[in-house]
């Protein structure tokens, strides 16, 4: 049991760290080389479970099964270190000669590794036990190891290459895949030494604990640093949207909202009207008057003074409802909500204030009122055309006062 500690140790450590790599997430796009390594992990854990249970039926001396699980133990072994190699490679993302003759070397040591397990079964070229149940290791045993620490090393020396080319973050992340085929050498070569103890998995444990902190980790910061940067600049574009649209809505000489906008917030109450969604709702209609006189004796600037300010008449009365100008000297406040409520008392002040201007030669507006009624189901446009008349009716009494 002493063996089989080691390799069910490293198990668990292998699940704990690993657990987001292992599970699979559906409808995530991800590149082939992580993908690769997903299935290095799942090798890799194949071969702790049967470097464990090996320990076990050795231990105990159940030869026949024990056997059997030596069979999957090489099959295990040699599916990760090749699965390794592809990863390296597809990780570099690069082609020439060198990356070619890896990848053909790579699946050379499969083919000559499945071909060497499958013979043993009649010839002990790799592994047999004996009379007394003890295990040991033949020739082709010894030339797969030496293969083994080939492509370890060569893959380790290539990335350590690779890694001149590259600074910061990549540059570590190369080179502790470069610790990674160094460490498996040296663990081979003692697992070749002494082939009863589990160092083949200290050596994949301690490697896979390198690669998820300085690789994996390093990857996601860099990912979680690319979807802050992501949200941010959504926010700003964002920001900068809603100050083009503020600015394509927006009366630039007044300040108020202008005809595009009225045509628009026109389109959201008829479709309120037509779903029942409202039931109250009221429209002032505006009009300046003396404007083209102002423009023709005093000039235009004088003439958009007289607007700024009529403009502000009407925003400090109706201060809950939304002002547009929808004309050079014509204005309409939608009335919701508590300017509607008090929509009688707030137009009597407002034609108050007119009148006083009028008597002083001062700004002079018509208003015209009109609140749709729900019983008879009045359009949008009937209310704004009896506004439109009462405002008409008040231009003609203002201009009757001396």
């Amino acid at each position: 049991m002493a063996y089989a500690s080691i390799p069910i140790l490293a198990l668990l450590i292998h699940l704990i760290i690993n657990y987001d790599v292992l599970k699979r997430k559906k409808n995530r796009e991800t590149q082939f080389y992580r993908t690769l390594y997903r299935y290095f992990l799942f090798g890799v854990m194949t071969y702790y479970l049967t470097d464990a249970l090996w320990g076990i039926l050795y231990e105990t001396h159940l030869v026949k099964a024990a056997y059997f699980d030596t069979v999957v133990y090489y099959i295990a072994m040699a599916v990760s270190v090749f699965l390794w190699t592809r990863y390296v490679i597809h990780y570099l993302n690069e082609k020439n000669i060198y990356i070619t003759l890896l990848s053909c070397f790579g699946w050379i040591y499969i083919f000559f590794d499945g071909a060497c397990l499958i013979l043993n079964f009649f010839i002990p070229i790799k592994f047999y036990f004996d009379e007394l149940g003890i295990y040991h290791a033949a020739i082709t045993r010894h030339i797969i190891l030496i293969m083994q620490i080939f492509m370890f090393f060569i893959t380790a020396i290539y990335v350590f290459i690779y890694a001149l080319r590259t600074n910061g973050k990549e540059r570590r992340r190369h080179l502790t895949i470069g610790a990674f085929g160094i460490a498996m050498v040296l663990f081979v070569i003692f697992q070749a030494l002494y082939p009863l103890y589990p160092l083949y998995s200290i050596g994949y444990l301690l490697g896979t604990c390198l690669i998820h902190t300085f690789v994996l980790e390093d990857e996601k910061d860099d990912y979680r640093s690319e979807v802050e940067f992501l949200i941010k600049r959504e926010q700003i574009q964002k920001k900068e949207l809603g100050s083009t649209q503020r600015l394509a809505y927006t009366d630039s000489l007044t300040g108020v909202k202008n005809k595009r906008a009225f045509t628009e917030a026109q389109k959201e109450i008829e479709e309120a009207l037509t779903c029942n969604l409202i039931n109250e709702f009221g429209i002032v209609v505006f009009d300046l008057n003396g404007l083209k006189t102002i423009n023709d004796t005093e000039g235009h600037d004088a003439g958009d003074r007289y607007i700024k300010e009529s403009s502000q008449i009407i925003c400090n009365t109706f201060k809950h409802s939304p002002i547009y100008r929808i004309g050079g000297d014509e204005f309409v406040a939608f009335l919701r909500g508590e300017d509607y409520a008090n929509r009688e008392a707030l137009l009597d002040s407002f034609d108050k204030t007119i009148e006083e201007n009028k008597a002083s030669g001062l700004i002079v507006i018509a208003s015209g009122m009109q609140t749709y009624n729900p019983e008879t189901k009045d359009t949008f446009i009937h209310v704004f055309e009896q506004a439109d008349k009462k405002m008409y009716e008040r231009k003609r009494y203002l201009k009757g006062i001396k």
